[in-house]
């Protein structure tokens, strides 16, 4: 079972807007390069996303569906992956000071991938969740900062204006 966690420097609720945005997917998701909810209201149980993985000149297309769905907290997702199976993605939201811990815990579920699970597998996974959380702070953290400055920005061209007819 591979379960890794970051500290991601917004709050919980900065994090969840992220995770809450079915096309957004796929700017966090390690592997995918496109997303759209397809059924259901995303994030809520049995919505599904599909995204698509490149492999060379291929596209595959999968699926991922909300198992379990707590606002703002958790989420737990299927994620099916043609012929390498399912696994089961759990990512969990905890307040840490001003701060948001994620952590993230998946493992195979049925499939190819569930019966050639072995600690090499577990290690990839490991390198995949890095690579993940670190896209998934970044997105999270530029977006609070780009927030934070748009006032800024705005009043500094506000004062810039003034006093032109």
């Amino acid at each position: 079972m591979a379960v890794r966690h970051r500290l991601i420097k917004v709050s919980p609720s900065a994090v969840w807007a992220v995770l809450a945005d079915g096309h957004r997917y796929a700017e966090w998701v390690v592997g995918t390069s496109r997303s759209e909810p397809v059924r259901g209201q995303w994030p809520h149980r049995d919505a599904a996303i599909r995204f698509q993985v490149p492999l060379g000149p291929l596209k595959l297309v999968n699926e991922t569906v909300v198992r379990r769905c707590e606002e703002g907290v958790g989420l737990e997702l299927e994620a099916h992956a043609g012929p390498l199976g399912t696994a089961r993605i759990a990512i969990e939201l905890r307040p840490w000071g001003e701060h948001c811990l994620v952590i993230v815990d998946e493992h195979p579920l049925q499939g190819a991938g569930g019966r050639l699970h072995n600690v090499g597998f577990e290690a990839l996974i490991q390198m995949r969740h890095r690579t993940m959380l670190a896209r998934l702070a970044r997105l999270c953290e530029n977006e609070v900062r780009q927030a934070r400055e748009a006032p800024r920005q705005a009043a500094v061209q506000g004062v810039a204006g003034a006093g032109h007819a």
